[in-house]
């Protein structure tokens, strides 16, 4: 096999009664033999703006006070060339007809899990994919999803798919990073403006990506790469 990838995956408004019409699925990639210096590349910028390293951020806690410190977050992933992002975009829930296609909408979730990580996956390589503990259901979850990734590359020996990990969000700075961006191409596509703290990540994103975020990037587009999935 040739290098050794880590994912780690979240995920934003993915419940099919909640506030928002629109789910947001993700992941950043890395080379496995990157990840401590891109994870104490993060745990610096922490301690440069008064964070404790093992303080989990989350772009729930985007606020005034810590705007810096989350704007560097953002100027480390893209300069960092190793980082890649992945999302797929359900653009709107109220539209899901699951009954028609004799499905739950868990089915559906385990459904675009599958497609956004598909995108990533080179069967030349190896991944271990890691996912956000979200409930009791989570480790279960991750069984059907490595299944079926390996089904489609028939990997029956597992040396494409390692692994799908349920982890704890808090002990890992990449998957905070993940919740970041997941989180601000979320409040993009939800058209949301009640934070001028967020406003401003999500603009600095834009602008410094080139991309509006809330429009299917090209299929090959590696650095960030979007699907927006239209229900309709």
């Amino acid at each position: 096999m040739g290098q050794v990838y880590n994912i780690y995956c979240d995920e934003s408004c993915h419940l099919e009664h909640d506030d928002s019409k629109v789910m947001v699925i993700g992941g950043i990639w890395c080379p496995k033999n990157k990840i401590k210096y891109i994870s104490d590349k993060i745990k610096d910028l922490k301690i440069k703006h008064g964070i404790k390293p093992n303080f989990e951020v989350k772009w729930v806690k985007v606020s005034p006070n810590k705007i810096e410190f989350y704007s560097d977050m953002i100027k480390l992933f893209l300069k960092e060339t190793d980082l890649h992002f992945r999302c797929l975009i359900v653009s709107d829930k109220t539209k899901l007809r699951h009954f028609d296609f004799n499905q739950d909408h868990n089915t559906f979730y385990d459904k675009m899990y599958y497609l956004m990580l598909c995108n990533i996956i080179d069967t030349s390589n190896s991944y271990n994919i890691y996912i956000d503990i979200k409930d009791t259901h989570t480790n279960e979850k991750s069984k059907i999803l490595a299944k079926y990734l390996r089904n489609k590359y028939y990997d029956y020996n597992c040396n494409i798919i390692k692994k799908i990990q349920p982890v704890n969000s808090s002990e890992i700075q990449l998957m905070q990073l993940v919740d970041i961006l997941i989180g601000a191409v979320s409040y993009i596509n939800r058209d949301l403006k009640s934070s001028e703290a967020k406003l401003r990540i999500t603009k600095e994103l834009k602008e410094q990506s080139g991309l509006a975020l809330n429009h299917s990037t090209s299929f090959f587009s590696k650095k960030i790469n979007i699907f927006v999935w239209d229900p309709s």
